[in-house]
């Protein structure tokens, strides 16, 4: 959302893990997925694509698996991801995803999701 739905804003991402760490927080995972470190096109923007490599080698983002088949891109369901490690590690969800169709995946995600699901904003650049 930092990019305002018009581009993929890697800043947006470091804005939003600087928020937290500032704050005491250092188990911090952001996932992304690996199509984002392709060259950006006009109708796929990008900017500032430089923070997820410097975010990948501290370790704190992991790149979900994409592929080409026939010359389509084929991706995972990163929301699994997400929300696997966060109920296994007992932590939090920050994204404005509501993850609906988890909660009715599995019964222990449901109640997880509705309790620690953080949903977020940006004014500017003050996450």
């Amino acid at each position: 959302s930092h990019g305002n739905k018009e581009v993929f804003s890697c800043r947006g991402i470091l804005l939003a893990v600087q928020w937290f760490w500032d704050r005491g927080h250092k188990d911090i995972t952001v996932f992304v997925p690996s199509w984002r470190k392709e060259q950006p096109r006009p109708d796929v923007l990008i900017t500032d694509q430089y923070i997820l490599r410097d975010l990948e080698k501290k370790k704190i983002l992991v790149f979900t698996p994409s592929r080409r088949v026939g010359g389509k891109r084929v991706v995972c369901y990163d929301d699994r991801f997400i929300v696997r490690l966060a109920h296994e590690s007992d932590g939090i969800v920050v994204s404005n995803d509501t993850y609906r169709d988890l909660q009715n995946e599995r019964p222990e995600w449901k109640k997880f999701i509705e309790e620690r699901l953080l949903m977020y904003s940006f004014v500017n650049d003050k996450y």
